[in-house]
């Protein structure tokens, strides 16, 4: 009669597949209908533009190869491909916690019984005794765990989630790795645009100190201006050395990114080559659309989805265990030739419960654990997609700003490139004092200074850009759609844990 019920029971929960605790329903996100910082400047861009490559928009070739050698190369990429690797395995063992186990069991053993024994003394009167015995025996052994109120099939859904989760968070890594690739190449071609500039006006100030030096000699200019031009002259030089220790910095910076020793590439990066031009970005989406492009979002509400299933995991523990177990096999102590003979052959099956009845303490606590996670997961995931609109927000705002500072430097620097020249005709002339000269020389270094450097952030305003829009993956595996509330699970014995 219990094996009828327990019978009936296995097939109502095999059928309705209903399990303990919440069910998970994708929770609401905090985000805007639009983005304020919209680039309007943007719209003559091309609309089939394809973000998952979208580093080929720099119309840099050297820049595309060295983000897809990161790709292939990169360390971080290569330990977050790991860490799938083992959520994968994590699947595999959960998977096959729902199926039976077997195993082979087999073993021979010889023995020499001592006479001192109880046992011993009793076999020892017996007639033809021998005190050498031999004992043979095989098995084979299985058992299942039968999963009635779903804490294996909550367990099996937290893991799927975990794969999920680290899927999502290595196509991050893979972002996150292309972009800073690409950032770290424009500001390599930045430092040297910004290089040639100080070098070119180490150039400048030492024609002119020559100048001044000639015209000194000829009593046309005091000692004190020959002083002036020369003290300017090593300002300049001054700033050289800083700019070529950055620059050594974001070479080496470059290699390690690439997966190499520093200084693989340098020989290849010393030839200089203009900073990225800045490309228009054409698709922007909407907020919404950062739920599915966002790699770091969607491995946070897997996470989210895991934590949510580890709580039916735990509540689990408040009911009983079944299992399935059963032995067939043969055992002989007489010889090896008999093993497996009709008299030798053996055979037991076993309905296992376990139960942990006087322990709803501890699994009280077990799940308020697990609900903590959960809650915890919940505010990460609501924190991460307010910080994902914030990222795009202030990378449109950049990518617009810098565009607008680029532009007014540009025209600056033509102003200030005919100032100087103008400036120098009239010191020669002796209409203008050789201060004015100076000061000429050093407006138009900090404006050419601060136009490449605005180029520069231009460009990687457009790198922050892509990667906060998500740009630069393939979704491997889609997050699943909230699916309908299953039959209600049994009633929680919650008011016995308390009592």
């Amino acid at each position: 009669m219990f094996a009828r019920r327990f019978l009936v029971l296995l097939c109502a929960s095999v059928t309705t597949g209903c399990a303990v605790g919440p069910d998970y329903r994708k929770p609401e996100a905090p985000l805007p209908s639009h983005y304020t910082q919209t680039p309007a400047a943007q719209a003559g861009a091309a609309a089939s533009q394809d973000l998952t490559a979208w580093w080929r928009q720099f119309d840099d070739p050297m820049l595309a190869r060295f983000v897809s050698k990161a790709i292939a190369q990169n360390l971080d990429l290569a330990q977050a491909t790991a860490r799938v690797a083992q959520a994968r395995a994590g699947l595999g063992a959960a998977n096959a916690a729902l199926l039976p186990s077997a195993q082979v069991r087999g073993q021979a053993a010889r023995a020499y019984q001592s006479v001192e024994t109880p046992l011993g003394q009793v076999l020892n009167a017996t007639p033809g005794y021998d005190r050498w015995g031999n004992d043979y025996e095989a098995n084979l052994e299985a058992s299942w765990e039968v999963d009635l109120f779903g804490g294996l099939r909550r367990g099996r859904e937290a893991a799927i989630a975990d794969l999920q989760a680290a899927d999502a968070a290595a196509m991050a890594t893979q972002l996150a790795v292309a972009a800073q690739t690409a950032d770290t190449y424009i500001v390599i071609r930045s430092l040297q645009a910004r290089l040639e500039i100080a070098q070119r006006q180490v150039r400048t100030q030492q024609d002119l100190v020559a100048k001044v030096g000639l015209l000194h000699e000829r009593g046309l200019a005091a000692r004190y201006q020959v002083q002036q031009a020369d003290g300017a002259l090593s300002q300049v030089q001054a700033t050289v050395p800083v700019l070529q220790a950055g620059l050594d910095a974001a070479m080496n910076a470059l290699d390690v990114m690439l997966g190499e020793p520093p200084g693989t590439h340098r020989s290849e990066l010393e030839v200089s080559a203009p900073i990225p031009a800045t490309p228009r970005i054409a698709d922007m989406g909407s907020p919404a659309d950062l739920l599915q492009r966002r790699p770091d979002l969607i491995a946070a509400e897997r996470r989210l989805a895991a934590a949510n299933a580890r709580i039916g995991v735990a509540i689990a523990e408040y009911y009983p265990k079944f299992s399935l177990s059963g032995l067939l096999g043969s055992a002989t102590t007489v010889s090896s030739g008999n093993l497996f003979s009709s008299g030798a052959s053996q055979s037991a099956g076993v309905l296992g419960l376990r139960w942990r009845l006087f322990d709803f303490g501890r699994i009280n606590a077990q799940i308020d654990l697990a609900k903590g996670q959960e809650a915890q997961a919940l505010a990460a995931y609501r924190l991460a997609v307010l910080r994902a609109t914030e990222d795009v927000e202030n990378a449109f705002s950049a990518l617009l700003r810098r565009a607008e500072q680029t532009a007014a430097l540009t025209r600056g620097e033509d102003s200030l490139t005919r100032a100087r020249a103008s400036s120098f005709a009239a010191y020669e002339r002796g209409a203008a004092s050789l201060i004015d000269v100076l000061y000429a020389d050093a407006s138009l270094l900090q404006a050419s200074d601060d136009r490449a450097l605005a180029q520069g952030e231009s460009a990687r305003a457009a790198v922050a850009a892509y990667k906060a829009l998500g740009g630069g993956w393939q979704p491997g595996v889609p997050v699943q759609p909230a699916q309908p509330a299953p039959p209600a699970p049994p009633a929680e014995p919650a008011q016995v844990a308390r009592r």
